[in-house]
C-alpha cells in the first residue's frame, strides 16, 4: 500500500492554539453566536490570527448549513510554487486529527482546467487554507476538501478557474461549498480601512466579480484573497446564487486597540 502523503501544521500554535482542548474550546467560543444555519454556496472567511479574526469567521461558520465538501480557495503568501497550485491526494493535520482531500473533485478540476496545476510547495508554508480546517474538523469532522492556492491576479484566470470549479460541482450532484480564505484591506488606517472594504464588501454582495476585481484595483484595496473570492463568486453565480449577506466585519483594532495600522475582516455569504 502506498503511504498517504500528510501535510503537516505549518502555523498550529502561532495562528491558532497547538493544543487540541484548548483548540476545540477557543473554536466552540466563536461559534457560539445563536445564529440560525442557512443553506451557502460560497463564502468569504478571514484567515488572520484567531486572536484577531477568529470571531468573525466563527460567525460565518455558525451560520452555515455545511455540506460534505467543500473547494477551498486562498491567496499564495509565500510566493512559492504554482500559480494555480492542487493538491489532489493525501490529508492534512492540523491538532485536531487529519482532514482528508477530496480526491474524486481534485481530480476532475484538474481535467476540466488545464492551469491547475498538482503542487505540494505551494501549500507547504500556507497559513491562509490550514486556518480554516479546525472550523470544518469541529462541526462536519466527516468533510472533505480540496486545497488549491490562488498566486495569480489575471482576471481571465480567476474568471475561467472559477467556471471550471462550477462545472465540476454541478456534475458531482451533491451539495458542496466554495470557501475563499481571505482578509480585507491592510496597514492602514481603521478609518480609512472600512471607507476602502466597504467598497469590496458591496461587490460581493452584488455578487459581482468583475466589479470585485476592478474595485480592488481602482481603489487600491489590499484585499490579500480577492482572486480566490473572485473565483469564488463566478462559480457560485453558475451555480444559482443570488443573494450576499455580510455576517460579521472588525478590524484587528477592535481587538489590538491600534487604530493606526490594522486589517480588515469580513465574514460573508452567498446563497441562492
Amino acid at each position: 500500500m502506498p503511504t498517504v502523503p500528510v501535510r503537516q501544521p505549518a502555523v498550529a500554535g502561532q495562528f491558532y492554539p497547538g493544543r487540541a482542548e484548548t483548540l476545540r474550546a477557543d473554536i466552540e467560543g466563536y461559534l457560539a453566536t445563536g445564529a440560525a444555519k442557512i443553506p451557502a454556496l460560497g463564502a468569504v472567511i478571514p484567515h488572520a490570527g484567531y486572536m484577531y479574526s477568529g470571531h468573525v469567521a466563527g460567525a460565518v461558520y455558525a451560520r452555515l448549513q455545511l455540506p460534505r465538501r467543500f473547494v477551498i480557495l486562498c491567496p499564495n503568501h509565500t510566493g512559492i510554487g504554482a500559480p494555480l497550485a492542487i493538491m489532489s491526494r493525501g490529508r492534512w493535520a492540523t491538532p485536531l486529527g487529519e482532514a482528508a482531500i477530496d480526491e474524486q473533485t481534485a481530480d476532475a478540476l484538474k481535467k476540466t482546467f488545464s492551469l491547475i496545476t498538482e503542487d505540494e510547495d505551494a501549500h507547504r508554508g500556507e497559513h491562509a487554507l490550514e486556518v480554516q480546517l479546525p472550523f470544518l474538523q469541529v462541526l462536519r469532522p466527516d468533510f472533505r476538501f480540496v486545497p488549491i492556492t490562488v498566486g495569480t491576479g489575471r482576471y481571465e484566470v480567476l474568471a475561467a478557474l472559477g467556471v471550471s470549479i462550477a462545472r465540476v460541482l454541478e456534475a458531482l450532484g451533491e451539495d458542496a461549498m466554495v470557501i475563499a480564505s481571505s482578509d480585507m484591506n491592510h496597514y492602514e488606517s481603521d478609518a480609512a480601512t472600512r471607507v476602502k472594504d466597504e467598497k469590496a464588501v458591496a461587490e460581493v454582495m452584488a455578487l459581482d466579480p468583475k466589479g470585485l476585481y476592478e474595485t480592488v484595483q481602482e481603489h487600491n484595496i489590499t484585499m490579500c484573497g480577492y482572486g480566490p473570492a473572485v473565483a469564488m463568486l463566478t462559480a457560485t453565480k453558475l451555480l444559482g446564487a443570488t443573494r450576499g449577506e455580510l455576517v460579521k466585519y472588525a478590524t484587528s483594532g477592535d481587538i489590538a486597540g491600534d487604530r493606526d495600522r490594522v486589517v480588515g475582516y469580513a465574514g460573508m455569504i452567498v446563497s441562492k
